[in-house]
């Protein structure tokens, strides 16, 4: 199923809507932004709409939108030096730190008030390699 240049702009609007809740120091993935857009949004789809954001670049935090491993995904020039002025930690591979810098979702109040939906919790990573060989 298409759709129509009017709805594609709508789903970009709530995808820049999503992404501006993103805060400094923090990121999301492509797929975060499109779970809590909902409405069959998928990763791809904010690819597109953060491609797509012409001059709104300035306005529009897309720096902060990275691929599930950490990595930029991006040909987005200066998405890594941005991220670290901002305080975002790099591993020697060039992935952001995601156990410091993961975002955990909009505040369930700002979720309800315009209609997206909450990020589910993610699970805790277990820390100690002893335990996880039993």
């Amino acid at each position: 199923m298409s759709t129509s240049p009017r709805d594609e702009r709508d789903s970009f609007e709530r995808i820049y809507a999503v992404t501006a809740q993103v805060p400094r120091g923090q990121v999301a993935t492509y797929g975060d932004i499109a779970v809590i857009v909902g409405d069959g949004c998928d990763a791809r789809v904010v690819g597109h709409a953060l491609g797509a954001l012409g001059a709104r670049a300035d306005s529009v935090p897309w720096q902060r939108v990275i691929n599930r491993t950490g990595g930029i995904s991006t040909s987005g020039y200066g998405q890594r030096e941005a991220l670290e002025a901002e305080g975002v930690d790099f591993d020697e591979h060039g992935h952001v730190r995601m156990e410091a810098h993961h975002w955990t979702g909009p505040a369930e109040a700002w979720v309800r008030a315009h209609g997206f939906q909450p990020l589910p919790p993610r699970a805790a990573k277990r820390t100690d390699a002893q335990l996880n060989l039993f």
